[in-house]
């Protein structure tokens, strides 16, 4: 019994290094900016790095790169009032 405890934890110490550190927001899916822009920065709640924001095309908001003591993933870049920020999509006409 104790040796399958041990394997256990082996395997998921095994899988966890295929995880990306950038975590679930911060692959493809995301478009990176050379510079936050001004009316974002400006609506942007402080304690949020905004050295690292991208787009996230999925759903068309910003998110920043937060680095906590354990790992590394992007969250929802918020304002003030603690809603999400998020640039103005164009409707597509439908055919």
């Amino acid at each position: 019994m104790k040796k399958l405890g041990i394997l256990t934890g082996a395997v998921v110490i095994s899988l966890s290094a295929c995880v990306s550190p950038e975590g679930a927001s911060g692959g493809a899916d995301t478009r990176s900016f050379g510079s936050v822009p001004e009316n974002v920065r400006a609506i942007a709640a402080p304690g949020q790095d905004l050295s690292d924001v991208r787009l996230n095309n999925a759903d068309g908001c910003f998110v920043y790169r937060y680095q906590g003591p354990v790992e590394t993933t992007y969250l929802p870049l918020r304002n003030r009032k603690g809603q999400p920020i998020c640039a103005k999509r164009e409707e597509t006409p439908a055919a």
